[in-house]
């Protein structure tokens, strides 16, 4: 009896447990990816980046993060106070919301559930209104204009990556992150990205290019050059976040490369097999779980730090679009494109070969 009276209690413990993991693991990865997307974008601009603070610069934006904390909190004279403040809570609470349901190996999940991908929509379709409180209490005319400006960019992109999901779930039969990965278990074809399995090969050149829409649409949807018009520094002066300056605008920049490095894993997870390498594992079945699961957990990370390098490299390289040509990519291109495919990717389902 005493044992059962304390069972809620360690399971709310184990669940903080997880929780508090996954919260310092990311934290503590988006600073040493902060720190890659730096070298990235100096070696394409043939220059060092950070190369100072630590062995190769490594500890640079840790040394960024004192700086914002002990820096003076400003609030602009007839701001909203409350809504000020609480804008970037918003984004950084929901940008790492999101990382509940992204699984890290077999069973590593903080909560699996059976609707993760409605979960993860939900969570990011709320995002914008964190940019959307702090661009209105910044009061001031540029930071509404960029909050504006994303509104309609993510809703725009949000229906093209919603899309784009459902191609994935009628391919595996699930909406479940876990059994969508396990469905791509064994060798690199029997990835969605290839139409999970040789029966669905040509599905391939279905998928293939809805993999690309969803990367494009992902850079549109975390505000990510060559689509950053909500921060566009040359027309709106950093846009939203420019009344912003201490903890706050960190808590703006965490939460946008948290909902990055999320993107980067469920491209990893929907398209390339997540925590799967792309041959048959039967050997880590005499291995113990613990180090299986760990080096499930290297090969995904690895799959993560390609899309996040690939990101950088769009950020150094492609020109900044006009607003109307962004609107116009995500309406008249992306949105007939990706309702085709899940039309064809429908029919296959059920006239194909393997129906």
């Amino acid at each position: 009896m005493a044992g059962h009276s304390f069972s809620p209690l360690l399971w709310f413990g184990v669940t903080v447990g997880q929780i508090a993991i996954v919260l310092v693991g990311v934290l503590v990865s988006l600073a040493f990816l902060l720190w890659g997307d730096r070298k990235v974008w100096a070696g394409v601009q043939m220059r060092k980046g950070p190369n100072m603070v630590g062995p190769f610069g490594l500890f640079q934006s840790f040394a960024d993060f004192g700086k914002f904390v002990l820096k003076e909190i400003v609030i602009p004279d007839g701001a909203d106070k409350a809504v000020f403040l609480l804008a970037p809570l918003v984004s950084f609470i929901l940008a790492f919301g999101a990382w509940a349901v992204i699984p890290f190996a077999p069973g590593w999940v903080v909560s699996n559930i059976n609707v993760g991908i409605l979960y993860l929509l939900a969570i990011s379709s709320l995002g914008v209104y964190g940019i959307i409180m702090g661009g209105w209490a910044s009061n001031s005319k540029y930071p509404f204009l960029g909050s504006l400006r994303s509104a309609a960019q993510m809703v725009s992109y949000e229906v093209s990556i919603g899309f784009v999901l459902i191609t994935v779930i009628l391919l595996a039969g699930s909406m479940n992150l876990q059994l969508i990965v396990q469905k791509q278990a064994g060798w690199i074809w029997n990835w969605n990205l290839f139409g999970g399995g040789l029966r669905n090969l040509p599905m391939a050149l279905v998928m293939i290019p809805m993999s690309v829409v969803f990367f494009v649409s992902a850079l549109a949807e975390t505000n990510r050059p060559p689509f950053d018009l909500p921060e566009a520094e040359s027309e709106l002066v950093a846009g939203y976040q420019v009344e912003y300056s201490s903890t706050p605008y960190l808590l703006f920049m965490i939460g946008e490369y948290a909902n990055i490095v999320l993107m980067c894993a469920m491209m990893a997870i929907l398209f390339f097999g997540g925590w799967l390498p792309p041959f048959p594992t039967p050997f880590l079945l005499s291995w113990p779980p613990i180090v299986a699961n760990l080096l499930f957990l290297l090969v995904f990370v690895v799959k993560v730090v390609c899309f996040f390098i690939l990101f950088a490299l769009v950020k150094a390289i492609v020109p900044r679009y006009r607003y109307d040509q962004l609107m116009r990519l995500g309406w008249k291109v992306f949105l007939p494109g990706s309702l085709a495919a899940v039309a064809l990717v429908a029919a296959w389902r059920v006239f194909g070969p393997g129906a």
